[in-house]
């Protein structure tokens, strides 16, 4: 059964369904172990561009991969949540729940999110088994972010048109100890998805 967290009581009325096909038996068919990889960084700092190179890799792979992505989720099944510390929150929560279901079908979760408070990553983190949760930490600085700006969101940040922004209006906490951190700034992508490939092949996640 998974951990539930801390702060979460399990509803009465609701009963845990093991699943009928094991984790086990879905990683022996699949040929690799299932995990969450979560990007996070700036908005701008390449977290989805990098996911979905290395989802490419994975797929080329014959991996069984999914992307679960910031802005898509925000359209969606998060459509409801603002940008305040509570409903960033309960997005994290809603995606850490999401990311453990594909997770459980045996799936390598790659997830884009900037997230940026450590409790929410560490509330996620608490929901896989241990060496199961992979935190890439995307470095590119506030300016760098802000100097690529292909959204346009910075300016409008910057201009009181977005509020709650993180890096202008609103805090990121950097990483504490990420299981890799990589110069998104700098570095090229390809090398950036060759780290993470290292990274997952080191932790016998795949071959």
């Amino acid at each position: 059964m998974p951990v539930l967290n801390r702060n979460e009581v399990a509803r009465p009325d609701s009963v845990w369904q093991d699943a009928p096909i094991s984790l086990a038996l879905r990683e022996h068919v699949n040929r690799h172990s299932a995990a969450v990889v979560w990007f996070t960084g700036f908005s701008g700092a390449g977290k989805t561009t990098l996911a979905n190179a290395v989802n490419h890799v994975l797929f080329q792979a014959s991996c069984n991969t999914i992307v679960l992505d910031g802005d898509t989720v925000r359209k969606g099944l998060c459509s409801d949540l603002d940008f305040s510390v509570a409903a960033r929150h309960e997005n994290m929560r809603r995606m850490g729940h999401v990311a453990r279901m594909f997770f459980d079908s045996g799936s390598i979760v790659l997830a884009s999110f900037i997230s940026p408070l450590r409790q929410d990553r560490d509330m996620i983190r608490a929901l896989l088994p241990q060496g199961r949760f992979f935190e890439i930490h995307c470095q590119a600085t506030l300016a760098a972010c802000e100097a690529r700006d292909v959204k346009g969101l910075y300016k409008r940040a910057r201009a009181g048109m977005i509020a709650e922004f993180t890096g202008i209006s609103a805090p990121y906490e950097v990483p504490h100890h990420p299981e890799l951190s990589v110069d998104t700034a700098h570095q090229s992508v390809e090398h950036c998805v060759m780290q993470v490939i290292e990274l997952l092949t080191g932790q016998h996640i795949i071959r």
